[in-house]
Formats: C-alpha cells, sequence, structure tokens
C-alpha cells in the first residue's frame, strides 16, 4: 500500500491569521520633491490590529541608517508593551543583514517574501497604496520637512480616526465602542467636524453637551 499522502503544510494567510497580532509587516516607498529629490519612506505596519507602528524618513538609506531604524522600532515597540514575533519585507537590498540580525537578536524573526511577490506583503502594500492615494499624491512635497510633517497627521489619522473594514469600520486604535452606537434613544446630536492638513482630511466627533 502506498504511503499517507503528507497534509497540505498551513498556507500563508491561515499563517498570517493565527499570528496576526505579533506580526509586522513594512517595505519602503519613494516620494519625489518638486525640486526631484528623492526620499525613502520606510513603515512598519501591525498585521492584527492594522495599526502603523513606526515610520522613517531618508534620502539615503544605508546601512547605519537602517540600524538605526531597528533600534527606534524596538523602543517604539516597548513604549507600548508590544511583543512582535515575526517581520516580513522582501528581498530589496535596503534591508541588509545586519539590520535582520539585530532584530533576531531581540527575539524577533525575520521572514523574507518570496523574489516579486509583492501579495506575500500585501498589507504593506495595500497601505502604501493609501497613503499615496488619500495623502501624499494630493500634495506638492517641497522638502524633508514637509514630507514629514504631512505623514506624522496622516498616520495619526489613519490609526486614531479612520474606519477600517477588516476592523469592523473602527479605527486601529480604537479600545472602546463609538459614543453614537453606544446611545439607546435616537435624538438631536451636534457633530464637531476638524480639518486637517489644509482640509485635505475632516475628522469629527460630538460636541460636548
Amino acid at each position: 500500500m502506498p504511503p499517507v499522502p503528507r497534509r497540505d503544510p498551513q498556507s500563508w494567510r491561515s499563517f498570517l491569521r493565527a499570528h496576526g497580532e505579533s506580526i509586522l509587516a513594512c517595505d519602503f516607498f519613494t516620494v519625489d520633491t518638486i525640486w526631484l529629490r528623492r526620499f525613502y519612506m520606510l513603515a512598519f505596519i501591525s498585521i492584527g490590529s492594522r495599526r502603523i507602528e513606526y515610520f522613517a524618513c531618508t534620502s539615503k538609506p544605508d546601512t547605519a541608517w537602517m540600524l538605526q531604524q531597528a533600534r527606534n522600532l524596538l523602543m517604539e515597540l516597548d513604549d507600548h508593551d508590544r511583543q512582535v514575533r515575526f517581520l516580513i519585507h522582501d528581498r530589496d537590498g535596503t534591508f541588509p543583514r545586519a539590520f535582520d540580525a539585530l532584530l533576531e537578536s531581540d527575539g524577533i524573526k525575520v521572514v523574507r517574501t518570496p523574489v516579486q511577490a509583492p501579495n506575500a506583503n500585501a498589507h504593506m502594500e495595500r497601505w502604501v497604496g493609501t497613503v499615496r492615494r488619500a495623502c501624499l499624491d494630493r500634495f506638492l512635497i517641497l522638502g524633508r520637512r514637509q514630507l514629514e510633517h504631512v505623514l506624522r497627521v496622516y498616520v495619526k489619522h489613519y490609526n486614531r480616526e479612520r474606519p477600517h473594514r477588516a476592523l469592523d469600520l473602527r479605527p486601529p486604535d480604537s479600545r472602546i465602542r463609538s459614543p453614537i452606537a453606544a446611545v439607546a434613544t435616537p435624538h438631536s446630536l451636534q457633530v464637531d467636524r476638524r480639518d486637517l492638513l489644509g482640509g485635505l482630511i475632516h475628522e469629527y466627533e460630538l460636541a460636548a453637551a
């Protein structure tokens, strides 16, 4: 009799679902200023909560800069008491082996995606597309200071206010029920609007009674 067939190994999607709360993904994307100067943005996203945990900007992503970002990330995770076991990134040469080694020395296993397989890092790819369409493509970037300010404001909005379909229309940092949903009896509500980035983004909250 032939041997019993081996069961298929755990799929990539099943792995992400099972370990989402302890997985980060990261990637680079570029932004060009009106003076044709290119900046490289490095961002980290939590697979489980969809929260942007950390981002940084540079015009020269060399090994020394990458090692410093790894240290900054570890401090940021420690400040938020986040336990991370895995980090996903692609095989781009901007991720040096020393970067992976530093993270692995802190107990974070680095998972490199297959060659030319952006779907293996789909959460990060989706976020890069979102920040471009909703924010960066609508600005003429003059320099690094403006770029960092725009991204800082957008990331704060993304984490605290922007609803996410995978989170039942709650933002990544949501910890409590919406005050509107908690109202048992319908009544007139007054809502305040807050404009960000010159009115590109609007945030809404209930006015104080």
